[in-house]
């Protein structure tokens, strides 16, 4: 019985389980188990040498996505320039650690905005932000500008990509094709609702609870932390399942998505 899960801490609000679970039903993988499991940064070391051969794939949140490079066997290329794996695939010589979390937002972004994206500010500097630099980077970004209390806090980010500038956290209206913000809905100021708006694109990496107060004031196209997570979901089921990501049903695993949480707008194209 091949297992997968979901690891970090907190785990117990992650939609994983049910994205990856819809997807096993419609591909008839009955035998296929996908659990959340609580793992900290101290515990990940002695959790993935206890894992044995039955172990296909894990799916890794926060406070994990750094702290499980070191750990990996094998390290892409791509997880190892965003400096953040979010995928363990289970080899013949060990962990593979690989990030979804970039060519997922790349698909989120693109499903709904096919104009070009010259300019972005990403608020927050924490794992998701470098994935998110990488993504725009691929989509023909120009420049980034990542806001965080401090330039050292958004060090990791800004290591990424020489599209990336830092910027504080307080200051002027921000000007940009595309917002991002990857903060919780409990830091979205009135200040920086005033701030985001004119923004072509907000892209809010939050699901739940929907929608946060920028997206409420927002009048630009909306992408929400559910289209990546179900985007970099799929792709992660068919690496750890071995489908090709063009067979997988990801309009059953949005909607499965979207019957767990508040529903985010629906896009504004036909899913594929």
């Amino acid at each position: 019985m091949p297992r997968c899960a979901v690891l970090g801490s907190p785990i117990s609000h992650s939609l994983s389980p049910i994205l990856h679970r819809a997807a096993y039903a419609e591909l008839g993988l009955a035998d296929w188990t996908y659990d959340a499991i609580d793992v900290t940064e101290s515990q990940l070391a002695d959790f993935l040498a206890s894992c044995g051969p039955e172990w296909a794939g894990l799916s890794l949140t926060m406070p994990l996505k750094r702290e499980v490079l070191a750990l990996a066997e094998q390290v892409s290329a791509l997880a190892m320039r965003a400096q953040a794996a979010n995928t363990l695939l289970r080899t013949e010589s060990g962990w593979h650690a690989d990030n979804t979390d970039v060519p997922g937002a790349v698909n989120a972004i693109k499903e709904r905005w096919s104009e070009p994206i010259h300019s972005a500010v990403i608020v927050g500097a924490g794992a998701t932000a470098g994935s998110l630099v990488l993504a725009l980077e691929m989509l023909g970004c120009e420049s980034v500008r990542v806001l965080s209390r401090s330039e050292d806090r958004a060090a990791a980010a800004l290591s990424v990509s020489p599209i990336a500038t830092w910027a504080p956290l307080a200051g002027p209206a921000l000007e940009a094709d595309l917002i991002a913000s990857t903060i919780p809905a409990t830091a979205q100021s009135q200040e920086l609702i005033q701030r985001t708006q004119g923004t072509k694109v907000l892209f809010d990496v939050i699901y739940h609870p929907w929608p946060p107060p920028l997206v409420q004031h927002t009048s630009g196209t909306v992408v929400s932390g559910l289209d990546l997570l179900v985007h970099q979901a799929v792709l992660q089921v068919s690496a750890m399942t071995g489908v090709g990501a063009a067979h997988l049903p990801l309009a059953a695993m949005r909607a499965a998505g979207e019957a767990a949480v508040d529903k985010p707008p629906s896009p504004k194209a036909p899913l594929t």
